[in-house]
């Protein structure tokens, strides 16, 4: 019987036996950044006393092992500072998944820079790896970032025909578990308040919408079918116009995301319908406001630091293949969070 082998010793744990962050521990290793002689000398202490060996294939002597996360801003009606918290967790399954393989994370934002200048700063410096918030981003934006020289991986988008990495949250599987609930408090009127900004995520959950309605035997009614802008503003105006012109009203109506919720349901008000007595909105999300809304709003939990790390794996798995590695795919569940804006159906 052998003696099981023990597992190889990690940047991270070189960097906590220093007392540095990994990639204070990663610098010094590669001889860059002005790293202080006192805590330089730290590092090397705890790679000698832990018998640290860089992974194979892995740290180059001449460069730091480094990936970089691009948040793109085409157009700024969802990538803002109302989900700043959003992304933030995004970074933060990005940082966590990376220190523990041992790379460092930069991030670098770009707000309406022009797409050619954004896949050109991935052609300069000692990078392995990029992961790119595509939330804003055209089909064709993505092939053209597609195009860098080293691995990518996009997150918050999806193109199912493209032959690129993806990970996401499953719309289809989410928009559902919303339309069930919705359905299983008795609501047959649903309607939808989708969005016209150009967001790849905004098309899945309506056509997510349409496929989960006829799931559950259910009209999709084409009259209850809004579609505005997505920042708070722009989703108040648009909601309350459209609401005015429309023939009648949902029972329940389910928001593309939280923002468009919280716009709308201002516009619901201002119409002279009270939430959920009279009509029931659910969003899509759960930002942190969502909670602390009147009433706290029913959405739906995106497992956004799951979608990062999976980001940093899949990145990994590129880095270290000895052949090519084929595109993958992955579609992330999330989960109901039920709150107070969700009644039963008033029997108008």
């Amino acid at each position: 019987m052998t003696k099981q082998e023990k597992k190889p010793v990690t940047l991270r744990q070189v960097a906590e036996c220093a007392g540095v962050s990994a990639a204070t521990a990663s610098l010094v290793l590669n001889g860059k950044g002005d790293i202080s002689e006192a805590t330089r000398q730290r590092v090397l202490s705890a790679v000698r006393q832990m018998k640290y060996k860089p992974r194979n294939g892995r740290t180059r002597p001449d460069s730091v092992n480094t990936l970089r996360f691009l948040k793109i801003a085409r157009h700024g009606h969802t990538v803002n500072r109302d989900h700043n918290h959003f992304i933030s967790d995004y970074i933060d399954g990005m940082s966590y998944e990376a220190t523990r393989r041992d790379y460092s994370l930069q991030v670098e934002s770009f707000e309406g820079t022009d797409v050619d200048k954004i896949a050109e700063s991935l052609r300069s410096g000692d990078l392995r790896g990029a992961v790119i918030l595509g939330t804003e981003l055209t089909k064709e934006e993505v092939q053209c970032l597609a195009r860098a020289p080293l691995p990518v991986v996009f997150i918050d988008t999806y193109h199912p025909l493209l032959d690129l990495s993806f990970v996401d949250m499953d719309n289809d599987q989410a928009v559902f578990a919303l339309l069930r609930h919705l359905a299983g408090r008795g609501f047959r009127r649903i309607g939808m308040v989708a969005s016209h900004t150009a967001v790849t995520n905004f098309a899945l959950r309506h056509d997510a919408f349409l496929r989960g309605m006829a799931a559950l035997g259910l009209e999709a009614d084409e009259t209850l079918i809004l579609s505005v802008d997505s920042t708070l503003e722009g989703a108040y105006s648009d909601g309350l116009a459209q609401l005015a012109a429309a023939p009648r009203v949902a029972e329940a109506y389910f928001c593309a995301n939280d923002m468009i919720a919280f716009g709308f349901i201002k516009a619901l008000r201002e119409h002279g319908l009270r939430i959920p007595e009279d009509v029931s909105v659910v969003g899509f999300d759960n930002l942190p406001m969502s909670a602390m809304s009147e009433p706290a709003l029913s959405t739906i939990e995106v497992p956004k630091r799951r979608i990062g790390a999976m980001a940093v794996r899949l990145l990994d798995d590129m880095l270290i293949a000895t052949a090519p590695e084929p595109a993958t795919k992955v579609l992330i569940s999330g989960a109901l969070v039920g709150r107070e804006s969700v009644g039963t159906p008033s029997g108008d």
